[in-house]
Parts: C-alpha cells; sequence; structure tokens
C-alpha cells in the first residue's frame, strides 16, 4: 500500500512524525506500506521546518513544492496543480492530510477530484467562525474525506451534526503521542532554560501568529500591550516571534512597544524540541495557537487563549485553557485567575498514530 502524505505547516510536521514512526514500525513487521512525503513549502523558515526534519527524523520528503507565502487563493491554487501531478505520478492507495491549513485542503482537493480516497487526520474539529480561513479548510477537507479520523469525542459530534458518520473514528490526539515521544529526545531542562536565561516556573510563554490577530491592528495593539504590562523581571514573558508577525509588529509601530519593556522577550521561531521543554517549564502559557493549547494541557501547564473561540472545547471544560480574545483587561485578568484543571481523558494513551496506520490498512485490505 502506496500513502502519499501532504504537509505543509509547523504542527504538520510534528504529526507525520508520529504517523511515519508507525508506518516505519509496521513496514519492520513486514507490512507492504511506502510513504511518499510532500511538503508544500508552505512554512518556509528553517526553523519552522527543516529543524523537523533535522530533528524529529520525519522521512524526508520526496517532493518540495516551495510554495511559500501569499494569498490563500494563490497558495491553495499552486499547490494544488502540484499536488494533482504528484498524484498521477505516484498512483497512491491513499492521501493523507493533517490539520486545516492551506496545504490540507489542497492536498484533499487534489485528491478528491482524481478519485484517490482521502485520509483526514484531526477531523471534526470546529470553532464555529468561518472568518478563519482555517475552518473553512477543516470542513472542506472533512466532506471529501473517506477516513476520517478524529482527535475527540466532541469532533465525533461536529461530524455527526454535519450528516457526516461513514468512516468517522475516535482515536485519540496524535499531538499527545508527539508530547510523549519528543519529550523523551529533548535536551534536558536546564540546557534549554539556559539557552534563554530563564528559570524553571519562573516565566511565561506566548506565541501569536494568526491571522485574525496579527491582521487586525486593534487586536495586535490589546496583544502586544497586554504582555508588555504583565512582563516583569521577577517572571518574564518569552514571545519566539512568526516571521510575520513581526514584520506586522514593526510595521504597525507595535515593535518598539514590545521592546520597551526588557521583560517582555522577543526571540526567533523555537526549534520544536526546544519548546516542548519550554511549556513544560513555563508557570502559564497564553497562545492563539489550537496545538499549543493542547500542548499546556499535556504538559500541566494553565492557557490563557488569545482568541473568542477554541476547537479544544474539552480544555475549557476541564478548566485548563481560559477564552479572552485580545482584550487587555480581560487578558491581564484571565492571567492572575489561571489554574489547573481536571483531568481530560479524550486525547488516548499514546497510541493515536498506531490506530491511524491500522485503519488505513483494515481499509486498503
Amino acid at each position: 500500500m502506496k500513502i502519499v502524505t501532504v504537509v505543509g505547516a509547523r504542527p504538520q510536521f510534528v504529526k507525520a512524525a508520529t504517523v511515519s514512526a508507525a508506518i516505519a514500525l509496521q513496514r519492520k513487521q513486514g507490512a507492504d506500506l511506502e510513504e511518499v512525503l510532500v511538503h508544500t513549502g508552505q512554512h518556509y523558515d528553517p526553523n519552522m521546518s527543516q529543524v523537523f526534519f533535522d530533528q524529529l527524523e520525519v522521512p524526508r520528503p520526496k517532493y518540495n513544492l516551495a510554495v511559500g507565502s501569499g494569498s490563500h487563493g494563490a497558495m491553495t491554487g499552486k499547490m494544488l496543480g502540484a499536488v494533482e501531478q504528484i498524484i498521477v505520478e505516484e498512483a497512491p492507495d491513499w492521501l493523507l492530510v493533517y490539520g486545516d491549513t492551506n496545504s490540507t485542503l489542497a492536498g484533499a482537493l487534489a485528491a478528491a477530484k482524481l478519485h484517490v480516497p482521502v485520509c483526514h487526520v484531526e477531523a471534526g474539529l470546529r470553532s464555529f467562525d468561518k472568518r478563519m480561513p482555517e475552518e473553512v479548510n477543516r470542513i472542506l477537507t472533512d466532506h471529501v474525506s473517506e477516513l476520517l479520523l478524529c482527535p475527540t469525542r466532541a469532533a465525533v459530534s461536529n461530524l455527526k451534526n454535519e450528516g457526516v458518520t461513514r468512516g468517522v473514528h475516535h482515536v485519540g490526539d496524535v499531538m499527545y503521542d508527539a508530547a510523549l515521544m519528543f519529550t523523551k529526545v529533548a535536551d534536558a531542562p536546564e540546557v534549554v532554560l539556559g539557552r534563554y536565561g530563564l528559570e524553571p516556573k519562573g516565566f511565561r510563554l506566548a506565541t501569536v501568529h494568526r491571522a485574525e490577530n496579527t491582521d487586525d491592528p486593534a487586536r495586535l495593539e490589546g496583544i502586544v500591550s497586554a504582555l508588555a504590562s504583565l512582563a516583569e523581571p521577577r517572571c518574564p514573558i518569552l514571545l519566539p516571534l512568526h516571521p510575520r508577525t513581526r514584520a506586522t509588529l514593526k510595521s504597525g509601530g507595535l515593535l518598539e512597544l514590545a521592546e520597551r519593556n526588557p521583560a517582555l522577550r522577543l526571540v526567533e521561531p523555537v526549534p520544536f524540541l526546544d519548546m516542548i521543554v519550554l511549556e513544560k517549564q513555563a508557570q502559564l502559557i497564553l497562545t492563539d495557537s489550537g496545538g499549543v493549547q493542547k500542548e499546556a494541557y499535556f504538559h500541566g501547564v494553565p492557557c490563557v487563549t488569545l482568541r473568542e473561540d477554541t476547537e479544544w472545547v474539552e480544555t475549557i471544560a476541564a478548566g485548563w485553557n481560559q477564552l479572552v480574545g485580545a482584550d487587555r483587561v480581560r487578558i491581564e485578568a484571565a492571567v492572575l485567575a489561571a489554574a489547573p484543571g481536571r483531568p481530560i481523558d479524550e486525547y488516548g494513551s499514546g497510541d493515536a498514530a498506531a490506530k491511524v496506520v491500522a485503519l488505513l490498512q483494515s481499509k486498503d485490505g
């Protein structure tokens, strides 16, 4: 069985690493499995793509489309045409996609139009906000997929509410697999914290990259002003800056505001294995990233989400996560109120990737 896997953004490399490892294990045990990795190049900064192949032992891509940045339509169109050619050439049994990026949608559409079955890992997630391009991508991908592999029971319910029940499975979260897998190979905490001059549980970690925040000057100013206010010498805030976020801060005149407080430490994007350690050692995490919300829970760290909604509703219900949007007052109040919550039993026991591969094999048979 041949699987073509399409990835292009930071979280997808992490998810692909777990499933690729499960495929490799099955192959060692005699299974007839071949994976062809396609990197769309949606993320092209070395710290946000190449590092995954260097550190996580993800198989090297056979194809690198080098699409880079651009408008959603232009990016998706370039990927769609290129992936279509690859599918024709490789003639796979399955097209595997992850998450909700333009790469996800382009891969799924190209395969569906060529009648190649699509497997969507992380299916069924909904923010119920179609202003988010990610929401449009995930809905369309789910509705052309044959295997819909859900990380939570809420995701299964979302699909059922849309009339999608065939091929739907609750397998758990491959990101939990990754958290377990890569914590073991990350550098020791004292080494990583030493790189950034931090103390265990003596700092807060922040990430901001969603277009809804970076493309809205008022929202971005609210977030930056809150971070600048909250950062203090005894508890600094480390803010790894996505290249787009840094450029937006600079063009909007907010970079100076952020740099005015030296306790708000702006750094380049952090390698994934370092990020695991930083998340685990942080006192609190502030983020607009879906993946980081969950990783905060995986590591037992309270989270403040800089959005109006979340796909990971169980983290809110269990008390680990607070939705605050981009308002400075709400952000500051949430940080003061943050505390650990209750256990969540939906993400599996670290065997989600193995279930993904087993379902692909059973469908092939």
